[in-house]
């Protein structure tokens, strides 16, 4: 079992907190990923884990034992780092049995356990090779391989695609995503790449300031948020967000209002409130047949067109001064040119509203979900 516990974690760098009360469970043969922005604390907490820093307060359970206290080597855990750090004066054989020579394991087991992760990371035929005959891709395979063979209960890998190039560093996540599921072993992975995080994880631990925002499925972070931080994190480019207020049953911002289903949604009159929508739910008003709920139209005007191959990104400017802000999405075949004014919709299905006190979610739909079912419902017997 290589479960992973930490319970009310706190490392603290004398006026510093790195960790602040991090509870975290990595189930057995998971796949979680730390992520955030620099210096949120998600290296500081893989540290922890690994043994590497001891947490000012706090337990660390791995496998059913407590090792807070406990050295890295008597954690049964595997690091795999940012810089791979192989050995120039010795093959990829020897770098991959380093650790096993180390720790006086037999000849019979170091060249089985070898064989079997250099089969696991396709790296037959390059054992008698020094490390500056590899590829960037290669090097990071034989760090791999070099932690497979210490049969762990758990990985442990900090930000390990970092320094490749971008075309290596997708094929390279692929491989590691498949060696996890191959071998189910539970695994912490750290990066702030939030595509990384998104394409790779069973669950998402998102950190801010030390402290864990939110840890769940990445499409359950992007479509339902817990906060603010966690709406802006996660999504690239970012949702758009508006403070505002609710007047009746309707939400206002500055230089548009959204109406919401007073029946279903928890929203009082005056409550000051923070609006989020994403640029992929925001349409044109002509093309209202692909939404089930949309809004009242909005007029903007394009202030600039980004294309970028499958989509084009349309920054808009809303109100008589085009003081309010807005990017959607667009299918690059729509006829629209900057300086154009437009008519926009949103999909009231999708738009977030945050509590504007404390950035908490408070709805992820402005659609009375009864109707919605009816209207499901419907549409199936039809």
């Amino acid at each position: 079992m290589g479960e992973v516990n930490l319970t009310d974690v706190r490392k603290e760098y004398e006026d510093v907190v790195a960790v602040e009360g991090m509870d975290l469970t990595i189930n057995d043969g998971e796949f979680v990923t730390l992520v955030g922005p620099s210096g949120c604390g998600k290296s500081t907490t893989l540290e922890t884990i690994s043994g590497l820093t001891t947490p000012t307060s706090g337990t660390i359970e791995i496998a059913d034992r407590d090792v807070t206290d406990k050295p890295p080597k008597d954690r049964n855990i595997a690091m795999v780092f940012q810089n791979i750090a192989l050995f120039p004066h010795m093959t990829v054989y020897e770098n991959i049995s380093f650790g096993l020579r180390l720790r006086n394991f037999d000849q019979e087991e170091i060249d089985r356990r070898v064989e079997n992760a250099v089969e696991i990371v396709q790296l037959e035929g390059m054992l008698d090779r020094s490390p500056d005959e590899l590829s960037g891709g290669q090097q990071q395979r034989v760090g791999i391989a070099r932690a497979i063979v210490r049969e762990p209960d758990v990985f442990l890998m900090d930000e390990p695609l970092a320094n490749l190039d971008a075309k290596l560093r997708v094929s390279m996540r692929t491989e590691i995503q498949r060696l996890q599921k191959e071998l189910g072993i539970t695994s912490v992975y750290v990066t702030h790449d939030q595509e990384e995080a998104m394409t790779m994880s069973d669950r998402i631990a998102i950190i801010n300031d030390g402290e864990l925002q939110q840890c769940s499925p990445p499409l359950e972070c992007y479509n339902r948020p817990v906060n603010t931080f966690v709406a802006q994190f996660i999504g690239s480019p970012s949702m758009n967000m508006f403070d505002g207020s609710v007047d009746n049953e309707t939400l206002d911002v500055t230089d548009f209002s959204v109406e919401f289903d007073a029946v279903d949604v928890p929203l009082q009159h005056n409550d000051p409130v923070t609006i989020g929508i994403r640029p992929e739910d925001i349409y044109l008003a002509s093309d209202t047949d692909d939404i089930a709920h949309p809004s009242r139209p909005v007029t903007v005007t394009v202030d600039v067109l980004e294309p970028i191959g499958d989509q084009t990104y349309a920054y808009l400017l809303a109100g008589d001064d085009e003081e309010t802000e807005l990017l959607m999405s667009l299918d690059p075949d729509k006829d629209v040119s900057e300086r154009d004014e437009i008519d926009v919709v949103f999909s009231r299905d999708d738009v977030h509203v945050f509590d504007g006190a404390t950035g908490e979610a408070i709805t992820h739909s402005l659609v009375d979900t009864a109707a919605v079912a009816n209207d499901v419902a419907i549409e199936g017997e039809a």
